[in-house]
C-alpha cells in the first residue's frame, strides 16, 4: 500500500540492517532511564541484523513502514502470546524512528497492522507496553486500547510494570 511519500509492506532480508536500526535508535530513545543503561545496551546489541534475519527466515510477521523510500519503521505481529485473554491477535513490537515520531507515522502502522491481524483472521488484538513508556501508554489509549490488566516482568535485576490494552475484532461486513 502506498499513501503519498509512505508506504507500507511486508519485511524482506534485505531490511535486516535497516530493522536492526531503527530498532536500536527507538529502544535507545524510548528506553534510556527506564532500562538500566547497560542492561539496555546488551539487549539492544542482541538484536543485530543476523538477529532479523533469523526472523524473517523463521517467517516473523514484520510489517515496514517507508518514508520517501526508506524505512523509519517497524511493526512484528501475530497470534496472542496472553493465551489468558480473549484476544487472538497481538502486535509485539511497533516502533518508528525518533526523528519520524509525533507525524502520524506510528498511528499509520499501527492501523495498517491492525488490518493485517484482521485479514490473517486474528481476532481481537492485544498489545503489552511498559508502564513508564508514558508515550507508548498514551499513544494506545488515543486508539482506543482498553486497559486490561498489569503484569510485571524482570529485566536483569529489574522488576519493571507493563500495561496491556486491548482492541476487540472491529466488524467485518
Amino acid at each position: 500500500m502506498s499513501i503519498g511519500l509512505t508506504a507500507l509492506r511486508p519485511a524482506r532480508h534485505d531490511d535486516a540492517e535497516a530493522l536492526a536500526t531503527i530498532h536500536e535508535d527507538a529502544w535507545r530513545s524510548t528506553y534510556r532511564g527506564i532500562i538500566d543503561g547497560l542492561e539496555l545496551e546488551r539487549m539492544i546489541s542482541r538484536r543485530g541484523p543476523k538477529w532479523w534475519r533469523t526472523a524473517l527466515s523463521r517467517g516473523v510477521q514484520i510489517q515496514i513502514l517507508e518514508v520517501a523510500g526508506l524505512p523509519a519503521g517497524y511493526a512484528t505481529w501475530g497470534r496472542s502470546r496472553m493465551r489468558e485473554l480473549p484476544f487472538e491477535g497481538e502486535i509485539y513490537e511497533l516502533y518508528v524512528r525518533p526523528d519520524h515520531q509525533g507525524l502520524g507515522f506510528g498511528s499509520e502502522l499501527f492501523t495498517a497492522t491492525r488490518a493485517a491481524l484482521t485479514r490473517a483472521r486474528l481476532d481481537g488484538l492485544a498489545i503489552r507496553v511498559l508502564k513508564e513508556n508514558d508515550e507508548a501508554v498514551r499513544f494506545y489509549q488515543r486508539r482506543g486500547g482498553q486497559i486490561l490488566m498489569t503484569s510485571r516482568e524482570r529485566i536483569a535485576q529489574t522488576t519493571l510494570d507493563l500495561t496491556v490494552f486491548g482492541w476487540f475484532a472491529e466488524e467485518r461486513y
